[in-house]
């Protein structure tokens, strides 16, 4: 790592940066340094500012105020490719690239290396294959993107980037999607690219991946610069403190009262309920007053289980019994009108309607079960929306904002906002905390319970094995699709990680 002295020269600096929306503000007097060789974490709440500052950096957005200053040359890039020319690119949470084009063609996509009057294909390919081989990665450039994991294609994204010569590569939660191997790999070609002289700005919600891989850290909170820290001089409860203003131990997160629903009738139960290829027939309680946790790895069936019971897919085998009575779900639309509501792991894809306010996307769900001829007047819709504003914290500057222009820990508490709004019985929340942060996290931990406690039951899947230890009553675990048991609240992870790997 560079020293970050008076002496050093940084590759890349932002200083006095303000930007506003529609009268709210979103950064005052920001600030970066980002020196080369090295990996850089941008920290801080949802709604910190940290995504503006990267679009400003980028050329998504135009700075109000500040300056921006590359290799000693003042920049203001005015779209995300004049970024690009100049240095800078950048690889988002949700790939951004062509699941319909070959690996190649997503590699050089709008710049195809052409003989004559066509694209040179051999040379296409020939190239991508040899950025991918920086990377570490050997597989077929000629194959569809689609034909590959998540994975595979955060590293095609990474191609992309270093086929343009970037000199800044900005990673934003690139490890949202991936497991724990995956991140492992995805690490170690960060690492070799830091050797090489460049630099990287990580923006995580992990703190352990900070800590792992990080340089130094800049801190923002509430759109301003907390400060800038060597990594090893910033120890996680001192982090945590400057993410967000007070004191807050990563281990003091809301933890679950004893169960009083044990031994109760279950409200909802899943008997022999599987499907060929997705879940082995599986039995499973839901209690009224209870937080039934789902823990397992990833590929384990924890999201499968959740669709089957939501009527988004059909089982092969068994039925859901709720109150005794067998029922099929046909449809999510038949879940909803037996009370239940289902949080999904996409946010993006199956859950936000960007371009919709925040109003809207609160009473989406409760209008459609009131049908399109059954109107909710526009008062209660915004009695609604403001009521769970207020109570859940979303931070907006009104009622209508458009969703798309909220933080994803906004955006995630007003989707929970949305299903609440239903009154469900049981409350499925799937991965509820992802790209959330630490303080996010706390507040919907906290919501959580109390629903819990006010008689709801909740089916809690995380792939934070300490999210579900502290949040559950009890807990299933599951591997290679099928349930190996339950333990009880005041299990450690290691009794999870055991059982899992005991059943091997």
């Amino acid at each position: 790592m560079p020293p970050a002295t008076a002496d050093a020269r940084p590759l890349l600096e932002l200083g006095g940066i303000h930007k506003s929306f529609t009268g709210v503000r979103a950064l005052s007097g920001a600030g970066l340094r980002l020196f080369p060789g090295e990996v850089h974490a941008l920290m801080g709440q949802n709604g910190a500012g940290k995504s503006t500052l990267i679009k400003l950096l980028t050329g998504v957005h135009a700075l109000d105020a500040g300056t921006m200053v590359l290799e000693g040359q003042p920049i203001a890039p005015r779209s995300p490719l004049e970024a690009q020319r100049i240095g800078i690119s950048t690889v988002y949470q949700e790939v951004n690239l062509c699941p319909n084009l070959s690996v190649a063609e997503n590699i050089f996509a709008g710049r195809y290396p052409r003989k004559a009057w066509r694209i040179d294909w051999a040379a296409m390919n020939r190239d991508a294959k040899a950025l991918l081989a920086r990377l570490n990665l050997d597989i077929d450039v000629s194959r569809l993107l689609s034909a590959y994991p998540v994975a595979v294609q955060q590293m095609v994204a990474i191609a992309r980037a270093l086929s343009v010569s970037a000199k800044v590569l900005v990673l934003d939660e690139p490890t949202s999607s991936l497991d724990e191997e995956e991140v492992q790999r995805l690490f170690a070609v960060l690492r070799r690219l830091r050797e090489e002289g460049m630099a990287i700005l990580f923006v995580t919600h992990f703190l352990d991946q900070v800590y792992a891989l990080s340089d130094r850290i800049t801190v923002l909170r509430n759109g301003e610069f907390v400060g800038e820290w060597p990594a090893q001089d910033l120890p996680e409860p001192a982090l945590i403190a400057a993410m967000v203003g007070r004191e807050l131990a990563a281990r003091r997160l809301a933890s679950a009262p004893p169960g009083e629903a044990e031994g109760s009738e279950a409200e909802f139960e899943l008997r022999d309920v599987g499907r060929k290829g997705m879940l082995q027939p599986t039995d499973l309680a839901l209690r009224a007053g209870e937080v039934l946790g789902l823990a397992g790895l990833l590929g384990s069936g924890r999201t499968e289980l959740a669709q089957l019971l939501f009527g988004l897919r059909q089982p092969d085998t068994g039925a859901l019994h709720v109150w005794g009575r067998p029922i099929r779900v046909a449809s999510p639309a038949a879940a909803v009108r037996l009370g239940m509501a289902m949080l999904p792991e996409d946010r993006k894809t199956d859950g936000i309607v960007a371009g919709l306010s925040v109003r809207e996307n609160i009473v989406l769900a409760l209008q459609a079960r009131r049908g399109m001829w059954s109107r909710l007047p526009l008062p209660e819709q915004s009695r609604l929306a403001e009521g769970f504003v207020q109570t859940l914290g979303i931070k907006t500057a009104d009622i209508d904002t458009p969703m798309g222009q909220l933080s994803g820990g906004n955006q995630q508490k007003a989707l929970l906002a949305r299903w609440l709004a239903t009154g469900p019985r049981l409350l499925i929340l799937d991965e509820p905390t992802r790209g959330v942060d630490v303080a996010a996290k706390q507040e919907i931990m906290d919501e959580i319970l109390r629903l819990a406690g006010e008689g709801m039951a909740v089916l809690f899947i995380s792939s934070e094995i300490d999210e579900v230890v502290r949040v559950s009553h009890r807990i299933a675990v599951l591997r290679d699709r099928r349930k190996l048991g339950e333990l009880p609240a005041g299990c450690t992870e290691q009794d999870i990680y055991h059982l899992i790997a005991e059943q091997a």
